[in-house]
C-alpha cells in the first residue's frame, strides 16, 4: 500500500522519520535481576485503567512509579506501530501494567498531517481513553489510509492550503477520523475544537523535535527501559528484557 505520506507536505515544521527505523545506539542485554513482587493498585482502582499525563504532554498508564519503565515512541501512520500493538498491546496491560511492576508511555511521534489529526484526537476526550482510542486508530490504520487516498492529490492540496484553524477539522472530515471519533463518544463539536486547538498542534510537532534532538529518535516504534534505549527486533525480544528485569 502506497504510504499516505507521500501524498502530502507538512504543513508544520515536523521532522520526518522513518516508520520501522533502526536505532541509534543498541543496548546490552539486560541483566537477570530477582523477579519484583506484584504492586497493588490503590483501593478501588486498577493500574490496567490508570492513566496518568507526565510534565512533557504524555500519558502512561499503569503504575506512574512502577519499577520499570516501558517507553515507545509511535506514530498513528506507522504499519509496524500498528503491527507492534495488535501483537503487543493487551499482553502489556493484562500481564505487566496489571501487575504494577511495568508502566507503559506513548510517545506520539508525529510524521506528517494525518499522523498529527489523529494523535491530537486521541488526546481529545478524558485522559483515560486516550490509549483505547490510540489502539482502535491502530488497529482501523489500513481503512484511514484508504479513505485518505480516496481524497486524491488535488483535494489534499487544497486541504494543506486552508489556514491553520481550519485545515485539521477538514482533514479529518475527509479520511473519515471525525465519525470515527464520533463513534467512540468524541463529539463532532469536540473533534472540531481540538483540531482548531493550533498551539495543540505545535506542541505535538515541537516534542517530536525534541525527541529527534534529544533521544536521537529515527524512527517508530523506538523503544526505551528505564531510560536505556533498546534495539527492537519484535515483541518476543523486547518481551524477554522486561522479564529480564524482574517482571517475571
Amino acid at each position: 500500500m502506497k504510504r499516505i505520506a507521500s501524498l502530502i507536505a507538512l504543513p508544520l515544521m515536523l521532522s520526518l522519520a522513518a516508520c520501522g527505523g533502526e536505532a541509534d545506539t543498541t543496548a546490552e542485554g539486560a541483566a537477570s535481576e530477582e523477579p519484583i513482587a506484584a504492586i497493588p493498585a490503590p483501593a478501588g482502582k486498577n493500574w490496567s485503567e490508570t492513566v496518568t499525563k507526565t510534565a512533557d504532554g504524555y500519558f502512561v498508564l499503569g503504575n506512574p512509579e512502577a519499577p520499570i519503565k516501558l517507553v515507545e515512541y509511535a506514530s498513528l501512520t506507522c504499519s509496524h506501530c500498528a503491527d507492534f500493538a495488535e501483537t503487543a498491546f493487551a499482553t502489556i496491560r493484562d500481564k505487566y501494567v496489571a501487575s504494577g511492576r511495568v508502566s507503559f508511555e506513548l510517545r506520539n511521534f508525529v510524521r506528517e498531517p494525518l499522523d498529527l489529526t489523529a494523535s491530537m484526537l486521541t488526546r481529545c476526550g478524558p485522559q483515560e481513553s486516550y490509549f483505547a482510542l490510540t489502539e482502535q486508530v491502530l488497529a482501523n490504520q489500513a481503512d484511514i489510509f484508504t479513505k485518505a487516498q480516496a481524497m486524491g492529490q488535488q483535494r489534499f492540496d487544497q486541504v494543506l492550503a486552508l489556514p491553520d484553524n481550519q485545515r485539521y477539522v477538514a482533514l479529518a472530515e475527509g479520511t473519515g477520523l471525525t465519525d470515527f471519533f464520533a463513534q467512540r463518544g468524541i463529539s463532532r463539536d469536540q473533534s472540531n475544537q481540538c483540531l482548531t486547538d493550533i498551539d495543540a498542534a505545535r506542541a505535538l510537532a515541537d516534542a517530536t523535535g525534541k525527541a529527534t534532538r534529544e533521544d536521537k529518535i529515527q524512527g517508530t516504534p523506538t523503544f526505551f527501559l528505564n531510560g536505556r534505549q533498546v534495539e527492537f527486533t519484535g515483541w518476543s525480544a523486547l518481551e524477554t528484557e522486561i522479564q529480564a528485569m524482574g517482571a517475571r
